[in-house]
């Protein structure tokens, strides 16, 4: 896949499948804005494997908070001015805070929805007068089967997931006509630190769930994001693929 002079925001940019989605564009020729919540380490980390790669110059970083709506909407107007157009749109950006429900602040299912599904929302309103106007554009949601199967002490990480399928599938209907395609990818269990902080009992547990025997790899995520941002995906659109070893 030949992304050369192609523009990209990718969100969650520096860490697990975000930072996976960004080098993956790089190497395929894209310039890439990525959007980082507040890791300031992870962040000159990409940076830097980015200049050791060669691709340091077409990447630009920016910290900024997806549920922060006048600042993202600040942000496109910005991009606007500087790039013009908007190929591309990755939304990894999320968070996990675990409670069963009758123990969880309602500061923790807030904010995960604020993030997880409002960043979605925010991000593609802001997004979508450049896409609409070339008549052109990629956008993807990173979601996740927890979204319809939910565990027990993620009520606010599974309905948030939920809500992202639900929102992809209306605005793809709405932007259908101008040759925008909005997506889903749905990750299982994939070995980043995302999950690295759960008891190592627990991630055993989950790895026997998997008919593959293993967790995912963020590299394999980032390949079916790159074909749905892809030419050769035109025609998906409304679409959950899902990448989690057949659970």
């Amino acid at each position: 896949m030949n992304f050369s002079n192609a523009k990209a925001v990718v969100t969650g940019a520096t860490r697990g499948i975000g930072r996976a989605v960004t080098l993956a564009l790089l190497a395929e020729g894209a310039e890439v804005y990525g959007l980082f919540g507040g890791n300031q380490e992870a962040a000159g980390a990409l940076q830097e494997e980015a200049a050791q790669r060669g691709a340091g110059a077409r990447l630009r970083i920016r910290q900024l908070d997806v549920a922060d709506f006048p600042a993202i909407s600040d942000f496109f107007g910005q991009l606007e001015a500087e790039w013009e157009r908007l190929d591309m749109l990755v939304n990894c950006a999320g968070i996990r805070r675990d409670a069963v429900t009758p123990m969880m602040k309602h500061a923790d299912w807030q904010r995960v929805l604020d993030v997880n599904l409002s960043g979605c929302f925010n991000t593609s309103k802001a997004a979508l007068p450049l896409m609409l106007r070339q008549k052109y554009g990629r956008i993807v949601f990173i979601t996740s089967p927890m979204g319809h199967l939910g565990f027990a002490g993620q009520a606010n990480y599974a309905a948030s997931k939920a809500g992202q399928i639900g929102l992809m599938k209306s605005l793809s209907r709405e932007v259908a006509k101008r040759r925008i395609t909005v997506n889903c990818v749905s990750p299982g269990f994939i070995d980043t630190d995302f999950i690295a902080g759960l008891p190592a009992e627990q991630l055993g547990s989950y790895r026997k769930m998997v008919p593959a025997g293993r967790f995912g790899t963020a590299e394999e995520v980032a390949s079916a994001v790159l074909f749905l941002l892809s030419d050769k995906a035109a025609y998906i659109n409304g679409a959950v693929l899902e990448i989690t070893g057949g659970l």
